[in-house]
């Protein structure tokens, strides 16, 4: 039997959940670990994904909506029209090794099945459409599917209501159903109108695991440890923020400081310390009250494909004195002051942009 390896990942950015499905994707094509498939839960911030059939018409929200509510845009390969993600709503991609057993309807329907189970093991009768994908009570949706599959490898999967704003979905036609019939709910909706509480995330993402495991004969197991780390963004006295650019051995690109949290200490401590061995500064650094999780590629350092290895980052800011000069170490080769629009342009990877946008705006 194949294992199926369990990540449970809190908060990820859409684009680095884009990149983990591929990186996860190389490592089951290439037996890294052996007869190893993924599953990855996460939470993604708000953000409107198209489908490969989607039709520009459905979504419905004005720019000045979206931006006042943070959310982003994105074209995806997945299969179907547009659809919603954001905080309070469990998403999966498992990324599954299908040449077994190559039957595309019976995997949409485990990852149904899973949500399906889930609801049914507290009490909501959820069940399919006859004419739509997902899990449904009533003529309401509560969780959605799409999913790509490349050379029977499958990426993608399914979003689960938990507690979402549902107001949320008023900036799209979900899934491109315009019956005005049909509607969109979640499990906290459904349990409040019985008079219950939602249960914690973890405990619904846990039975989602095991029911999708389940449905597609997998062993669960846990994941990997993640490694832990953190990011400080040095903001200077006039607001422009100093970035680093690492040396080639170390992927070439640039970043504000970065580093690994050491066993037995502090995020806050690593990230003070972080910022003195990276540039010379001795200040107090701030929590921006922002983790996220994501892959590291190891392709960036010349490496061969491994099996998914995970950070789990959280993120500071630190007031830099007027006139500081930096004190490079010798994992960076240059570095530059720039405005916070130039800083994000010059960053590749979409949780420290974030990190800069929420360190200038502090």
């Amino acid at each position: 039997m194949r294992r199926l390896a369990v990540h449970h990942l809190g908060r990820v950015e859409y684009e680095d959940g884009l990149s983990l499905m591929r990186l996860a994707a190389e490592a089951v094509r290439a037996g890294l670990p052996p007869d190893t498939d993924f599953l990855f839960l996460l939470e993604h911030p708000p953000v409107v994904t198209f489908g490969r059939s989607a039709a520009a018409a459905n979504l419905l929200a004005a720019p000045e909506w979206l931006e006042a509510r943070g959310f982003e845009l994105h074209r995806t390969d997945r299969g179907g029209d547009v659809t919603y993600h954001g905080p309070g709503q469990i998403v999966g991609y498992p990324v599954v090794d299908l040449s077994g057993r190559t039957d595309v309807r019976r995997y949409v329907a485990a990852l149904e099945e899973a949500m399906i189970r889930t609801c049914a093991g507290l009490g909501i009768a959820a069940g399919r459409h006859p004419t739509h994908r997902g899990a449904w009570v009533g003529s309401r949706k509560i969780g959605a599917v799409g999913v790509h599959l490349s050379r029977w490898i499958t990426s993608h999967g399914f979003a689960f209501n938990l507690a979402p704003d549902l107001s949320h979905f008023a900036a799209i036609v979900p899934c491109g159903i315009a019956d005005p019939g049909l509607g969109v709910t979640s499990l906290a909706a459904e349990l409040a109108a019985l008079g219950r509480p939602a249960p914690a995330p973890g405990e619904v993402a846990a039975s989602l695991a095991a029911h999708l495991a389940a449905a597609l004969d997998r062993e669960p197991v846990g994941g990997a440890a993640a490694l832990r780390t953190v990011s400080v963004v040095p903001v200077a006295a006039d607001g422009r923020v100093l970035l680093l650019l690492r040396t080639p051995e170390r992927g070439g690109f640039w970043q504000p400081v970065t580093g690994r949290i050491e066993p037995g200490e502090e995020a806050l401590a690593a990230a003070r310390r972080e910022l003195r061995e990276e540039t010379g500064a001795e200040v107090e650094v701030r929590p921006l009250g922002y983790r996220h999780a994501f892959a590291l590629d190891p392709a960036l350092l010349g490496r061969p494909p491994t099996a998914p290895r995970i950070c789990e980052e959280e993120a500071f800011a630190a007031r830099l004195p007027e006139g500081f000069a930096p004190r490079l170490s010798g994992e960076h080769v240059a570095h530059a002051l720039l405005d916070p629009g130039a800083a994000a342009e010059r960053l590749r990877f979409a949780g420290l942009r974030r990190a800069v946008r929420l360190a200038v705006g502090d």
